[in-house]
């Protein structure tokens, strides 16, 4: 069984970082790859994490470095847009465990959702609204626009997540079955501080 849960969450790594491939889908499709049954216990978010971070130190540090810089830097600049609805960074870029082919993911806890809408409007930034299940489960709108970064040929897509401002409550407690204390999300402070980290790391 222990095995297996390994093997599973080797393969959704591989899938991740190279495919760019959201966490909840690589498990379904790494039990695909490996033929194994349907009721196969997958691994939780807290295992497959060691396993990217396994993945990412041994086939791609230096172009996963390369990428957290580039994408920190963007969320960062999208989330100073949306200051006024405490934009929080939330996914795999929180976590430091992006690569060129991830997803921008900011929660925005909102007095009034519509107004981050109309912000985005007078910002003149093009979006699309399409509603996703929430960090409780529950349906919510996101709000998705497509941008370039860098020399990427790729568009990267900023996914801003609209939740209640009441919502926020609760919200900044330690990830269920992290070890390390760390929230699911940051606020523009803790990842203008995480950028720092990886600067530094680049100048070591």
């Amino acid at each position: 069984m222990r095995e297996e849960i390994d093997s599973i969450a080797a393969t959704a790594a591989r899938l991740i970082v190279e495919d760019g491939m959201e966490w909840g889908p690589a498990k379904h499709q790494a039990l695909a790859d490996l033929d194994l049954p349907s009721r196969t216990p997958l691994p939780d978010n807290a295992q497959l994490e060691v396993a990217v971070r396994a993945h990412i130190d041994i086939f791609c540090p230096e172009t996963h470095h390369e990428a957290m810089l580039l994408l920190l830097g963007k969320a960062i600049g999208a989330m100073r847009q949306m200051v006024d609805h405490r934009p929080y960074l939330t996914g795999a870029l929180w976590r430091g465990l992006a690569t060129a082919r991830s997803d921008i993911y900011i929660q925005l806890f909102c007095d009034d959702a519509k107004m981050a809408e109309i912000d985005l409007i007078n910002q003149g930034v093009p979006f699309e609204t399409t509603e996703i299940s929430g960090f409780r489960g529950e349906p919510v709108v996101a709000l998705t626009t497509l941008q370039r970064i860098g020399s990427w040929t790729w568009p990267t897509a900023i996914h801003w997540i609209l939740y209640d401002a009441d919502d926020l409550r609760g919200a900044l407690k330690p990830g269920k079955g992290r070890r390390d204390g760390l929230a699911d999300r940051g606020n523009l402070a803790a990842v203008e501080q995480l950028l720092a980290t990886f600067q530094s790391k680049g100048d070591a």
